[in-house]
């Protein structure tokens, strides 16, 4: 039973906390605090500190830790299922909208629509990485590491994690980093 509770007392406050961490934050205080009783206001406080102080989305961080303290690792595993269940049925559901809808007229404007919105923004992301880059590294490193990984993408299909890895690996060795 304390896995149900586990789940409900995270899935309930990620369903009805539209918004994320802030608005979910006092509603699984409510739960854990007052309904299940698993922690004080001090010790909810605390751990709240705690998470806020980690990388990575709120909930989540205190769904795990909860979790694992009533539950152990599989407590912790259906305690982070749970912050994310909400948002997972909603794509879902969604998907299956716009799959159903798919050959719509409307559906069709939408993606064109918003296509060149994608790319002006994949545009600027891609700007301000090389300005980054150029700043952080240097011209040589940025072109070194831009053509490589255009070759190996590109030209001989490599899997862009592998790219993504080689870079890491180059950027370790051979930058310091």
């Amino acid at each position: 039973m304390t896995y149900v509770h586990i789940f409900m007392a995270f899935f309930v406050p990620n369903v009805l906390g539209y918004g994320g961490g802030p608005s979910s934050i006092p509603l699984i205080q409510a739960e854990v605090v007052d309904r299940y009783g698993w922690l004080t206001d001090s010790q909810f406080s605390e751990m709240l500190a705690l998470a806020n102080a980690l990388p990575g989305p709120i909930n989540t961080k205190m769904a795990g830790y909860i979790g694992y303290q009533q539950g152990g690792v599989l407590g912790a595993a259906i305690g982070l299922f749970s912050t994310i269940a909400p948002s997972l049925l909603l794509m879902l559901f969604l998907l299956g909208l716009l799959m159903k809808f798919k050959d719509s007229p409307k559906v069709k404007n939408m993606t064109t629509i918003v296509r060149p919105t994608i790319a002006i923004l994949l545009g600027i992301m891609t700007m301000e990485f090389l300005v980054d880059s150029y700043g952080g590294i240097g011209i040589v490193q940025t072109l070194i590491i831009g053509v490589a990984s255009y070759l190996l993408l590109e030209r001989w299909k490599v899997s862009p994690a592998f790219v993504i890895g080689g870079a890491l690996v180059y950027g370790a060795v051979f930058l310091g980093g």
